[in-house]
């Protein structure tokens, strides 16, 4: 048992199988649950997780996986891609920025007030 309690919609056999989390860490759990979608049969596994945190080993772990083709993160922490070839970075720069313009902005409804 490899101890990871997955949950995922249907058979994964010669598909795409997509992990997506908030954060990975040292990705143990995630390499766990590549391995597994793997030995169910997924021609590709990929990660895709909100905040890439990779500390310890966890960029060794992405790079020496033959079962994760690619690991996207977001650009919330600095990260290095140029260490880890399979690693994507995705810039959420002017999400966040468009977010805090329009939580500070003043709103149609509290201009009528």
């Amino acid at each position: 048992s490899s101890g990871i309690n997955a949950e995922y919609g249907g058979d994964v056999a010669g598909r795409k199988a997509v992990i997506v989390d908030d954060m990975a860490d040292t990705c143990g759990t995630v390499m766990k649950a590549a391995d597994l979608l793997a030995e169910m049969g997924a021609r590709d596994v990929e990660a895709v997780m909100t905040h890439g945190i990779l500390s310890g080993g966890a960029v060794k772990r992405i790079n020496e996986s033959s079962s994760i083709s690619r690991f996207t993160v977001t650009n919330t922490l600095p990260q290095c891609p140029e260490r880890c070839p399979k690693l994507e970075v995705i810039d959420v720069s002017q999400l966040i920025a468009a977010a805090i313009k329009d939580s500070s902005s003043t709103s149609t409804q509290d201009k009528k007030l």
